[in-house]
């Protein structure tokens, strides 16, 4: 099997990906009124501005929904498959791949899937409260 889906990496989220390859989670911030968001984009959707920044987020959060994905297959990866909506405690919310079973309400931290040396790929483990 082929690795997995490689993410498209452009001028809006390329900090993202430089991030997860130095293991850190980060999330854009704009520099002018200081909102926080995610996905990434090149305008800040509060204030309009096109001055945009970072900050690492902590890499916790709590599972807002997720899903339980057995088919089709997905290259690269071994099903089920479970994907969570994760709300960072920075107050993003972000799509997560997990590492096992979770519930809505659960406390998740990140960890980190070194796919190869160019691309790291955020991956959510549940953790005790």
């Amino acid at each position: 099997m082929s690795g997995p889906v490689r993410p498209v990496v452009n001028r809006d989220n390329a900090y993202f990906f430089e991030g997860t390859r130095a293991h850190e989670l980060r999330i854009q911030r704009c520099n002018a009124c200081g909102v926080l968001r995610h996905p990434p984009g090149p305008a800040c959707p509060d204030c309009g501005a096109f001055d945009r920044g970072h900050v690492v987020a902590k890499g916790e959060g709590t599972v807002f929904s997720y899903v339980v994905h057995h088919a089709p297959q997905v290259p690269g990866k071994e099903l089920p498959l479970v994907i969570a909506l994760v709300d960072l405690d920075e107050g993003v919310r972000m799509v997560a791949e997990m590492t096992g079973p979770v519930d809505i309400g659960d406390r998740v931290a990140v960890g980190w899937n070194v796919v190869d040396d160019e691309l790291t790929l955020p991956i959510w483990t549940k953790v005790d409260r």
